[in-house]
Order: structure tokens, then sequence, then C-alpha cells
């Protein structure tokens, strides 16, 4: 009887090992090292993943955003300091450096404890699990909800007016809510959505139905607007980008009315100024200088 409960035993463990090697480990995070990381769900994996590379842009590589970049900044410094701080909304036009301010703050302010954790859309009802995961860890983490839009019955909408009415951040203090969106109120607008009380399309209380669709937004504490760049200020981006790369890659090419008015033709051609058009244009323009030179050193 001794021996066939330790051969049960033994074909236990044996099992558990085998059933153990089929399954990916759970993803293990060490936040005093890593700056950034995903969260990520599947069938048998939950948790955090970190980012290996992280850009390196820095908030002096902004222009022309000084007023957002300013408020998310102090805003940023009390939530590091222990202080009462705002949950953010960043919205706008494309391009306009919405996402690239919240990167900016994690390059600045990392050596003080700032983590970032990227929260896809299909991902907000984990929003009160991933608060608990973080709220007994020194670090001060920023939870970015990035290019977020709705419909207007899409459960993600539900989940995050959840998270931020509260609950969130009675579980831990450590943690904001950041989003960028394209849309102010982050869902669609319509014509009727204007119209007066009375029915609409078969809204007794198209009002109150109107006031639902924008309580999200208004449950940030700190609204950010961004708008496509005026010509000058889209010129002077695009002449910091020429700078700062050529001076990175070591390529000799500086601004000039030639490179002017060919940043003009891109953004022309994209259809939009802004600071992604400008970074994008600087690459091109440079890169093609660079690679210029080589091959002519090379007889090519």
């Amino acid at each position: 009887m001794k021996k066939q409960m330790t051969d049960l035993v033994r074909d236990a463990g044996e099992l558990s090992a085998r059933l153990l090697a089929l399954f990916p480990a759970p993803p293990r995070v060490d936040w005093s090292v890593a700056r950034a990381a995903a969260w990520t769900r599947s069938e048998f994996v939950t948790g955090f993943r970190a980012h290996p590379d992280l850009g390196d842009v820095a908030l002096e590589d902004l222009l022309h955003v000084d007023r957002q970049k300013a408020a998310i900044d102090q805003n940023t410094r009390q939530f590091l300091a222990g202080l009462p701080a705002n949950n953010v909304l960043l919205w706008g036009a494309r391009g306009t450096g919405k996402s690239s301010l919240v990167h900016g703050l994690l390059n600045r302010y990392a050596h003080r404890g700032l983590r970032l954790v990227e929260v896809g859309k299909g991902d907000l009802a984990a929003l009160p699990e991933i608060a608990s995961r973080l709220r007994n860890l020194s670090q001060r983490f920023l939870l970015f909800c990035d290019d977020l839009s709705f419909e207007a019955d899409d459960p993600g909408y539900k989940a995050l007016k959840s998270a931020l009415e509260g609950s969130v951040f009675k579980a831990a203090g450590n943690v904001l809510i950041v989003a960028t969106s394209n849309r102010r109120h982050l869902l669609p607008e319509y014509q009727s959505d204007n119209a007066a009380t009375g029915i609409v399309d078969g809204e007794l209380h198209h009002g109150e139905a109107v006031e639902e669709k924008i309580s999200l937004s208004d449950r940030f504490g700190l609204w950010l607007s961004f708008h496509p760049f005026p010509q000058q200020a889209y010129l002077e981006v695009a002449a910091h980008w020429v700078e700062s790369l050529a001076g990175r890659h070591g390529v000799h090419v500086s601004w000039s009315d030639e490179a002017r008015a060919e940043a003009l033709r891109f953004a022309l051609a994209r259809g939009v100024r802004s600071g992604r058009t400008a970074q994008h244009f600087a690459r091109h323009w440079v890169g093609a200088r660079g690679l210029a030179h080589l091959e002519g050193g090379r007889g090519n």
C-alpha cells in the first residue's frame, strides 16, 4: 500500500511537471529596472510584459505645445510628490505630439520612480486588477491608453468610466490614467446630438443620452487639446528635427531654403502639418543625404 501511494505521488508530480511545461510562465517585470510594460492577456498568460526598447524622445524635442507640456509636467510632478493629481485626457489632431508627450515625461522622470503601463482598449476591464497588482510597489505608474475611441455600445467605455469614478484609485494611490484620442468626447458625435430636447430617433430623453456621451471625458480632471500646426510652426519643428537627426548620425546637412521648400511639399502630400509629419520629413531628408554621401564615398 505504501509503495502504491509513493508511486501515485511520483506519477502526479511527473504529470504536473509535464502540464506546466506546456504553458508559458506568467511574465514578470522587475520594475526597479524596467521603465515601461504592456498589460497582456491570453488564454493561459496574464500580466505585465516589459518593453525592452523605448524611444529617446525628450520634452525639449516637442515644440509649439508649450502650454500642454507645462500643464502635464506639473500634474506629473504633483503625482510623483504624492500630492493630489488628475487623470489626463490628451485629445486632438493626429500627429501633434500627444503620445510623444507621455513618453517624454517617462524619459524625464523615470529616475524618480515614474513608470508606464500600456493598456489596450480591449483590456480596459482589467484596470482594477492592474491597479491592484501595482498598489504595493514603490514606483508610481501612468496607465497609458493610447488612441482611444469608442462606439456607443463598446464595453470598454463603461469599464473606463467606472475606473475614472474612483474604484481603481481606492485600490491604489500610485496610479494615474492618461489617455489620448482624436475625439474630445471619445465617442462619435452626430448632428442629432445638437438637437433640442424632444424625441430624436426614437430617444425620448435625447438630451440625457448626449450628456451620457460626454460624461466619460468629464471624468478626466485635466484636458489638453492639440491642433494642427500653422505653417511657420511646422517649419520650425522640421528644422529642429533636421538639425537633431543630422547631429546624431554625423550627417553634414543643415536647414536651408531647399529643405524648407521640400518640407512644405512633403506636408502637402500628406495633407497635414504636424510634429509627426515634420519628424518623418527630417528622417527622409537627413537619411537620403547621408546615404548619398556614403554611397558616393564608396564609388557607387
